[in-house]
């Protein structure tokens, strides 16, 4: 769903027909606390920028010594990766590594950057979990990789990108439903109002707006 053709596709289409969003390019971050592998972690953001070079990688972290560890470990894992030239142009344009002085700290960072992808590496991230806000998916303990999301486990995986997690929500069964809302008056209920109708109607400059609430006040 992230593809650029994919994303063009959509752009051309809506308006004339339903889509759920466009989504992409990819993104993750990485809430991770000290005690975390800077192996794992490193392995985890790149497995976001092999994507396209427009993916992003991020790393939130409230230990300064983990940042240099996963900054060393991304040059060591970045040769080894069969599509490293995507990889590594996505880091050096897309890619940070955020250090805040602490997990508090850190969690108003990711609700800010309100990421697609949103791992929590560390010790007890059911604690955390309530305080974010702004996530296409969260990627709960240290063994729950986003490429768990991708392939394998659970809920769908075409999710908000672009900071979009602010105001939207994953693909789920609702974008696929059709809906209308109905509402009923009875005499009594519309007489009870229909001079705030009208006054609000006159004050725009709609007189037939107005005449059509008031009209039924004679029966």
């Amino acid at each position: 769903p992230g593809g650029i053709f994919v994303a063009t596709a959509k752009r051309k289409v809506f308006g004339q027909v339903a889509i759920d969003m466009i989504a992409g390019p990819s993104e993750i971050l990485v809430l991770a606390d000290g005690k975390s592998s800077p192996k794992w972690v490193t392995a985890d953001l790149l497995s976001q920028a092999e994507h396209d070079v427009r993916s992003s990688a991020v790393l939130v972290t409230d230990s300064r010594e983990l940042a240099e560890a996963v900054r060393a470990e991304v040059e060591a894992q970045l040769e080894a990766l069969p599509r490293r030239d995507i990889a590594r142009r996505s880091m050096e344009e897309n890619g940070k590594i955020i250090v805040t002085d602490s997990l508090d700290k850190a969690v108003q960072a990711a609700n800010r950057i309100a990421p697609e992808h949103l791992e929590l590496c560390v010790e007890d991230p059911f604690a955390l979990l309530p305080r974010i806000q702004n996530a296409g998916s969260v990627f709960l303990g240290r063994f729950t990789p986003e490429a768990l999301g991708d392939y394998f486990a659970g809920p769908n995986h075409t999710l908000p990108t672009s900071g979009t997690a602010r105001f939207s929500s994953p693909l789920g069964v609702d974008d696929f439903m059709k809906r209308s809302s109905f509402l009923c008056y009875d005499r009594e209920a519309l007489n009870a109002c229909s001079g705030r109708i009208a006054d609000f109607a006159r004050r725009e400059g709609l007189e037939g707006h107005a005449r059509s609430a008031e009209s039924r006040k004679q029966f």
